[in-house]
Protein backbone atom coordinates (compact mmCIF):
# COMPACT_ATOMS: atom_id res chain seq x y z
CA UNK A 1 0.00 0.00 0.00
CA UNK A 2 1.05 3.74 -0.56
CA UNK A 3 0.14 5.44 2.14
CA UNK A 4 -0.27 9.36 2.96
CA UNK A 5 -0.19 9.73 6.82
CA UNK A 6 -3.03 11.98 7.75
CA UNK A 7 -2.85 14.09 11.09
CA UNK A 8 -3.69 12.10 14.05
CA UNK A 9 -6.91 11.98 15.79
CA UNK A 10 -8.03 11.28 19.23
CA UNK A 11 -9.04 7.65 20.18
CA UNK A 12 -12.94 9.35 20.32
CA UNK A 13 -12.86 10.99 17.25
CA UNK A 14 -10.70 7.89 15.62
CA UNK A 15 -13.37 5.34 16.68
CA UNK A 16 -16.65 7.38 15.99
CA UNK A 17 -15.48 8.71 12.81
CA UNK A 18 -15.08 5.38 11.55
CA UNK A 19 -18.71 4.50 12.94
CA UNK A 20 -19.68 7.41 10.82
CA UNK A 21 -18.05 6.31 7.74
CA UNK A 22 -15.73 9.39 7.82
CA UNK A 23 -12.04 8.95 6.86
CA UNK A 24 -9.75 7.97 9.57
CA UNK A 25 -5.76 8.52 10.00
CA UNK A 26 -5.53 4.79 10.71
CA UNK A 27 -7.35 1.75 11.31
CA UNK A 28 -8.99 2.07 14.84
CA UNK A 29 -7.87 -0.66 16.83
CA UNK A 30 -10.32 -2.18 19.83
CA UNK A 31 -9.17 -4.92 21.97
CA UNK A 32 -11.45 -7.92 24.05
CA UNK A 33 -9.85 -10.12 26.19
CA UNK A 34 -10.41 -12.77 28.91
CA UNK A 35 -9.72 -11.64 32.58
CA UNK A 36 -6.34 -14.48 32.50
CA UNK A 37 -4.95 -12.25 29.20
CA UNK A 38 -6.28 -9.03 30.17
CA UNK A 39 -3.86 -9.68 33.38
CA UNK A 40 -1.13 -10.55 31.37
CA UNK A 41 -0.94 -7.55 29.41
CA UNK A 42 -1.39 -5.10 32.38
CA UNK A 43 1.54 -7.36 33.80
CA UNK A 44 3.67 -6.69 30.62
CA UNK A 45 2.99 -2.48 30.36
CA UNK A 46 3.45 -2.58 34.06
CA UNK A 47 -0.42 -1.08 34.65
CA UNK A 48 -3.35 -1.62 36.64
CA UNK A 49 -6.66 -1.43 35.33
CA UNK A 50 -8.60 -1.18 32.23
CA UNK A 51 -8.14 2.12 31.52
CA UNK A 52 -4.09 2.59 32.51
CA UNK A 53 -3.84 -0.35 30.28
CA UNK A 54 -5.69 0.98 27.24
CA UNK A 55 -4.08 4.22 27.07
CA UNK A 56 -0.84 2.26 27.53
CA UNK A 57 -1.31 0.23 23.98
CA UNK A 58 -2.31 3.63 22.27
CA UNK A 59 -6.03 1.63 21.85
CA UNK A 60 -9.21 3.36 20.33
CA UNK A 61 -11.37 1.09 22.65
CA UNK A 62 -15.21 3.01 24.01
CA UNK A 63 -15.36 2.69 27.51
CA UNK A 64 -18.20 1.14 29.39
CA UNK A 65 -20.42 2.64 31.41
CA UNK A 66 -23.61 1.84 33.53
CA UNK A 67 -25.87 1.92 36.58
CA UNK A 68 -24.88 0.19 40.37
CA UNK A 69 -26.90 -3.21 41.10
CA UNK A 70 -27.99 -2.21 44.44
CA UNK A 71 -30.63 -5.08 45.06
CA UNK A 72 -29.63 -7.61 47.99
CA UNK A 73 -29.97 -10.93 47.89
CA UNK A 74 -29.89 -12.04 44.26
CA UNK A 75 -27.61 -13.61 41.44
CA UNK A 76 -27.50 -10.27 39.65
CA UNK A 77 -30.61 -8.74 38.67
CA UNK A 78 -31.68 -11.70 36.57
CA UNK A 79 -30.87 -13.77 39.77
CA UNK A 80 -28.97 -16.70 37.67
CA UNK A 81 -26.20 -18.53 39.71
CA UNK A 82 -22.95 -18.45 37.83
CA UNK A 83 -19.85 -20.36 38.71
CA UNK A 84 -15.99 -20.17 37.38
CA UNK A 85 -15.74 -23.18 35.60
CA UNK A 86 -12.09 -23.97 35.20
CA UNK A 87 -11.25 -24.45 31.36
CA UNK A 88 -9.27 -28.08 30.75
CA UNK A 89 -5.89 -26.98 30.31
CA UNK A 90 -5.95 -25.10 33.78
CA UNK A 91 -5.76 -21.91 31.37
CA UNK A 92 -8.39 -20.01 33.17
CA UNK A 93 -12.19 -19.98 33.98
CA UNK A 94 -15.15 -19.48 32.33
CA UNK A 95 -18.41 -17.50 34.13
CA UNK A 96 -21.02 -20.51 33.91
CA UNK A 97 -24.53 -20.24 34.47
CA UNK A 98 -25.45 -23.43 37.28
CA UNK A 99 -29.11 -22.25 37.75
CA UNK A 100 -31.46 -21.22 35.33
CA UNK A 101 -34.39 -19.51 37.74
CA UNK A 102 -37.19 -20.32 35.40
CA UNK A 103 -35.46 -23.42 33.79
CA UNK A 104 -37.78 -25.61 34.74
CA UNK A 105 -41.49 -24.06 34.86
CA UNK A 106 -43.72 -25.01 31.95
CA UNK A 107 -46.53 -22.39 32.12
CA UNK A 108 -46.87 -18.63 32.27
CA UNK A 109 -48.66 -18.90 35.22
CA UNK A 110 -45.95 -21.09 36.92
CA UNK A 111 -43.31 -18.23 35.99
CA UNK A 112 -45.64 -15.53 37.29
CA UNK A 113 -46.32 -17.13 40.44
CA UNK A 114 -42.36 -17.46 41.45
CA UNK A 115 -40.34 -15.47 39.74
CA UNK A 116 -39.64 -12.10 40.07
CA UNK A 117 -39.12 -9.72 36.99
CA UNK A 118 -35.93 -7.44 37.40
CA UNK A 119 -37.05 -3.72 37.23
CA UNK A 120 -34.65 -0.83 36.74
CA UNK A 121 -35.71 0.03 40.72
CA UNK A 122 -32.81 -2.87 41.62
CA UNK A 123 -30.18 0.04 40.28
CA UNK A 124 -28.44 2.98 41.25
CA UNK A 125 -27.96 5.45 37.83
CA UNK A 126 -26.96 8.84 39.65
CA UNK A 127 -22.90 8.37 38.77
CA UNK A 128 -23.38 7.86 34.73
CA UNK A 129 -22.81 11.03 33.63
CA UNK A 130 -19.43 11.32 35.67
CA UNK A 131 -18.27 8.31 34.36
CA UNK A 132 -19.00 9.62 30.85
CA UNK A 133 -17.37 13.00 31.47
CA UNK A 134 -14.28 10.94 33.18
CA UNK A 135 -13.85 9.05 29.79
CA UNK A 136 -14.47 11.86 27.60
CA UNK A 137 -11.99 13.97 29.56
CA UNK A 138 -9.35 11.21 28.77
CA UNK A 139 -10.28 10.94 25.07
CA UNK A 140 -12.41 7.87 24.66
CA UNK A 141 -15.88 6.87 23.27
CA UNK A 142 -18.57 5.85 25.58
CA UNK A 143 -20.73 2.89 25.67
CA UNK A 144 -23.59 2.17 27.72
CA UNK A 145 -26.48 0.07 28.01
CA UNK A 146 -26.36 -3.58 26.65
CA UNK A 147 -29.75 -5.18 25.22
CA UNK A 148 -29.42 -8.82 24.21
CA UNK A 149 -32.88 -10.83 24.10
CA UNK A 150 -32.23 -14.52 23.38
CA UNK A 151 -28.52 -14.07 26.19
CA UNK A 152 -30.94 -13.07 28.61
CA UNK A 153 -33.84 -15.98 27.76
CA UNK A 154 -31.11 -18.65 27.41
CA UNK A 155 -29.46 -17.24 31.23
CA UNK A 156 -32.61 -17.44 32.63
CA UNK A 157 -34.20 -20.23 30.81
CA UNK A 158 -31.10 -22.44 29.39
CA UNK A 159 -30.25 -22.30 25.89
CA UNK A 160 -31.46 -25.67 24.69
CA UNK A 161 -35.16 -24.86 26.34
CA UNK A 162 -35.52 -21.57 24.63
CA UNK A 163 -34.85 -23.46 21.17
CA UNK A 164 -37.48 -25.95 22.50
CA UNK A 165 -40.00 -22.72 23.42
CA UNK A 166 -39.32 -20.46 20.01
CA UNK A 167 -40.34 -23.78 18.35
CA UNK A 168 -42.78 -25.89 19.98
CA UNK A 169 -44.12 -23.35 22.45
CA UNK A 170 -44.75 -19.64 20.88
CA UNK A 171 -46.92 -18.41 23.71
CA UNK A 172 -44.15 -18.76 25.99
CA UNK A 173 -41.76 -17.84 24.49
CA UNK A 174 -43.48 -14.38 23.26
CA UNK A 175 -43.95 -13.73 27.00
CA UNK A 176 -40.82 -14.16 27.96
CA UNK A 177 -39.36 -12.54 25.44
CA UNK A 178 -42.12 -9.45 26.40
CA UNK A 179 -40.80 -9.42 29.89
CA UNK A 180 -37.30 -9.44 28.79
CA UNK A 181 -37.58 -6.81 26.88
CA UNK A 182 -39.63 -4.67 29.65
CA UNK A 183 -36.45 -4.95 31.98
CA UNK A 184 -33.95 -4.37 28.95
CA UNK A 185 -34.93 -1.37 26.97
CA UNK A 186 -36.17 0.26 30.45
CA UNK A 187 -32.64 -0.43 31.66
CA UNK A 188 -30.99 0.96 28.62
CA UNK A 189 -33.08 4.13 28.66
CA UNK A 190 -32.24 4.80 32.34
CA UNK A 191 -28.39 4.69 31.33
CA UNK A 192 -29.13 6.71 27.88
CA UNK A 193 -31.09 9.54 30.18
CA UNK A 194 -28.31 9.63 33.13
CA UNK A 195 -25.58 9.74 30.53
CA UNK A 196 -27.92 12.91 29.16
CA UNK A 197 -26.21 12.64 25.77
CA UNK A 198 -22.73 12.11 26.66
CA UNK A 199 -22.96 8.30 25.41
CA UNK A 200 -21.76 7.56 21.99
CA UNK A 201 -23.05 4.16 21.33
CA UNK A 202 -25.17 1.19 22.88
CA UNK A 203 -25.66 -2.46 22.31
CA UNK A 204 -28.96 -4.13 20.69
CA UNK A 205 -27.44 -7.12 19.82
CA UNK A 206 -27.59 -11.11 20.38
CA UNK A 207 -26.19 -14.65 18.84
CA UNK A 208 -28.34 -15.74 16.22
CA UNK A 209 -25.38 -17.94 14.65
CA UNK A 210 -23.16 -20.95 15.60
CA UNK A 211 -20.21 -22.27 13.74
CA UNK A 212 -21.96 -23.69 10.79
CA UNK A 213 -25.15 -21.27 10.23
CA UNK A 214 -28.10 -19.85 11.61
CA UNK A 215 -29.68 -21.22 14.80
CA UNK A 216 -33.12 -20.20 13.63
CA UNK A 217 -34.31 -18.83 10.12
CA UNK A 218 -34.50 -15.28 9.23
CA UNK A 219 -38.46 -15.61 9.13
CA UNK A 220 -38.41 -16.82 12.90
CA UNK A 221 -35.83 -14.08 14.26
CA UNK A 222 -37.71 -11.34 12.47
CA UNK A 223 -41.43 -12.70 13.99
CA UNK A 224 -40.16 -13.07 17.51
CA UNK A 225 -37.71 -10.52 18.16
CA UNK A 226 -37.97 -7.65 14.96
CA UNK A 227 -40.33 -5.73 16.57
CA UNK A 228 -38.06 -5.05 19.64
CA UNK A 229 -35.58 -4.10 17.58
CA UNK A 230 -37.29 -1.59 15.86
CA UNK A 231 -38.33 0.22 19.23
CA UNK A 232 -34.52 -0.36 20.85
CA UNK A 233 -33.03 1.25 17.96
CA UNK A 234 -35.71 4.12 17.72
CA UNK A 235 -35.06 4.76 21.72
CA UNK A 236 -31.11 4.66 20.88
CA UNK A 237 -31.43 6.65 18.04
CA UNK A 238 -33.42 8.75 19.93
CA UNK A 239 -30.61 9.51 22.41
CA UNK A 240 -28.18 10.48 19.80
CA UNK A 241 -26.09 6.70 20.71
CA UNK A 242 -24.98 4.50 17.92
CA UNK A 243 -26.32 1.13 17.54
CA UNK A 244 -23.26 -1.97 18.53
CA UNK A 245 -24.98 -5.46 17.30
CA UNK A 246 -22.30 -8.17 17.91
CA UNK A 247 -23.75 -11.61 16.31
CA UNK A 248 -20.79 -14.85 16.69
CA UNK A 249 -20.75 -17.57 14.12
CA UNK A 250 -21.74 -17.46 10.33
CA UNK A 251 -24.70 -15.42 9.89
CA UNK A 252 -23.41 -13.78 6.22
CA UNK A 253 -27.55 -14.90 5.34
CA UNK A 254 -28.75 -12.32 8.16
CA UNK A 255 -26.49 -9.19 7.48
CA UNK A 256 -28.98 -7.58 5.21
CA UNK A 257 -32.08 -8.12 7.96
CA UNK A 258 -29.17 -6.39 10.74
CA UNK A 259 -28.12 -3.55 7.93
CA UNK A 260 -32.15 -2.95 7.23
CA UNK A 261 -33.10 -2.77 11.01
CA UNK A 262 -30.77 0.35 11.65
CA UNK A 263 -27.75 -1.26 12.76
CA UNK A 264 -24.52 0.75 12.85
CA UNK A 265 -21.82 -1.53 13.58
CA UNK A 266 -21.43 -5.22 13.34
CA UNK A 267 -19.10 -7.22 15.02
CA UNK A 268 -17.51 -9.87 15.34
CA UNK A 269 -17.17 -10.95 11.95
CA UNK A 270 -16.42 -14.87 12.44
CA UNK A 271 -15.24 -14.40 8.58
CA UNK A 272 -13.28 -17.73 8.46
CA UNK A 273 -16.68 -19.66 9.14
CA UNK A 274 -19.00 -20.92 6.23
CA UNK A 275 -21.03 -18.49 3.91
CA UNK A 276 -18.96 -15.22 4.74
CA UNK A 277 -16.79 -12.82 1.87
CA UNK A 278 -15.32 -9.80 3.42
CA UNK A 279 -15.37 -7.90 0.10
CA UNK A 280 -18.70 -8.42 -0.91
CA UNK A 281 -19.42 -7.39 3.11
CA UNK A 282 -18.15 -4.26 2.14
CA UNK A 283 -19.68 -3.94 -1.24
CA UNK A 284 -22.74 -4.65 -0.30
CA UNK A 285 -23.32 -3.35 2.93
CA UNK A 286 -20.34 -0.73 3.72
CA UNK A 287 -22.32 2.19 3.30
CA UNK A 288 -24.75 1.30 6.18
CA UNK A 289 -22.77 -0.47 8.25
CA UNK A 290 -19.17 -0.19 9.72
CA UNK A 291 -17.50 -3.62 10.77
CA UNK A 292 -15.38 -4.36 14.17
CA UNK A 293 -13.43 -7.01 14.77
CA UNK A 294 -12.61 -9.83 12.38
CA UNK A 295 -9.02 -10.64 12.89
CA UNK A 296 -9.48 -15.36 14.19
CA UNK A 297 -8.91 -15.80 17.38
CA UNK A 298 -9.98 -19.50 16.99
CA UNK A 299 -7.40 -20.60 15.25
CA UNK A 300 -4.92 -17.35 14.13
CA UNK A 301 -4.30 -15.33 17.56
CA UNK A 302 -3.72 -18.73 19.84
CA UNK A 303 -2.31 -21.41 17.76
CA UNK A 304 -0.66 -19.37 15.07
CA UNK A 305 2.69 -17.30 14.90
CA UNK A 306 3.06 -13.37 14.52
CA UNK A 307 4.11 -13.77 10.16
CA UNK A 308 -0.21 -15.50 9.98
CA UNK A 309 -1.24 -12.33 12.68
CA UNK A 310 0.36 -9.93 9.84
CA UNK A 311 -1.40 -11.92 7.03
CA UNK A 312 -5.08 -12.11 8.76
CA UNK A 313 -4.05 -8.44 9.70
CA UNK A 314 -3.53 -7.78 5.88
CA UNK A 315 -6.82 -9.65 4.86
CA UNK A 316 -9.17 -7.80 6.84
CA UNK A 317 -7.65 -4.57 6.22
CA UNK A 318 -7.56 -5.02 2.79
CA UNK A 319 -11.41 -5.89 2.15
CA UNK A 320 -13.16 -3.60 4.80
CA UNK A 321 -10.22 -0.25 5.12
CA UNK A 322 -10.19 0.09 1.40
CA UNK A 323 -11.61 3.42 2.17
CA UNK A 324 -9.89 4.29 5.23
CA UNK A 325 -13.14 3.74 6.87
CA UNK A 326 -16.04 2.55 8.09
CA UNK A 327 -13.74 -0.59 9.95
CA UNK A 328 -12.56 -0.84 13.56
CA UNK A 329 -9.87 -3.75 13.78
CA UNK A 330 -10.38 -5.92 16.72
CA UNK A 331 -9.79 -9.71 17.62
CA UNK A 332 -13.40 -11.76 16.42
CA UNK A 333 -13.96 -12.21 20.35
CA UNK A 334 -12.74 -12.24 23.51
CA UNK A 335 -8.73 -12.96 23.58
CA UNK A 336 -8.00 -16.40 25.14
CA UNK A 337 -6.00 -17.21 28.21
CA UNK A 338 -3.52 -20.10 26.22
CA UNK A 339 -3.08 -16.82 23.02
CA UNK A 340 0.81 -16.21 23.23
CA UNK A 341 0.81 -12.17 23.87
CA UNK A 342 3.58 -11.86 21.28
CA UNK A 343 0.36 -12.43 18.58
CA UNK A 344 -1.54 -9.58 20.29
CA UNK A 345 0.82 -7.41 20.34
CA UNK A 346 1.98 -8.01 16.67
CA UNK A 347 -1.83 -7.92 15.73
CA UNK A 348 -1.73 -4.22 17.21
CA UNK A 349 1.41 -3.14 16.06
CA UNK A 350 0.90 -4.62 12.68
CA UNK A 351 -2.05 -2.64 12.03
CA UNK A 352 -1.13 1.03 13.04
CA UNK A 353 2.23 0.38 10.40
CA UNK A 354 -0.27 -1.36 7.72
CA UNK A 355 -3.73 0.24 8.49
CA UNK A 356 -2.11 4.15 7.72
CA UNK A 357 -5.04 5.59 5.79
CA UNK A 358 -4.33 6.22 2.12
Amino acid sequence: MNHIRKPEMTHRGRFLAAVNHQPTDRVPLDYWGVPEFTEKLMKHFGVRGHLDLIKAMDLDCPMGVGGFLVKPGRHGEWDVEMKKIPLPDGSGFYDEPVRHPIGGYETIDEIEASYEWPTTDMFDYSNIKKQCELYHREGFAVEGGYISLTYFYEIIRGTEQMLLDLAGDPELAEYILLKINEFASAHTQKILEAGDGLIDLTQVTDDFGWQNGLLMSPAMIEGYVGKYYDSNIAMAKAFGAKVFHHDDGAIMELVPWIAGKGCDILNPLQWHLSGWDLNRLKAEHGEKLCFHGGVDNQLVLPFQGPEEVKAEVRACIDALYSDSTGYILAPCHNVQAITPIENVLTMFEYAREYGVAK
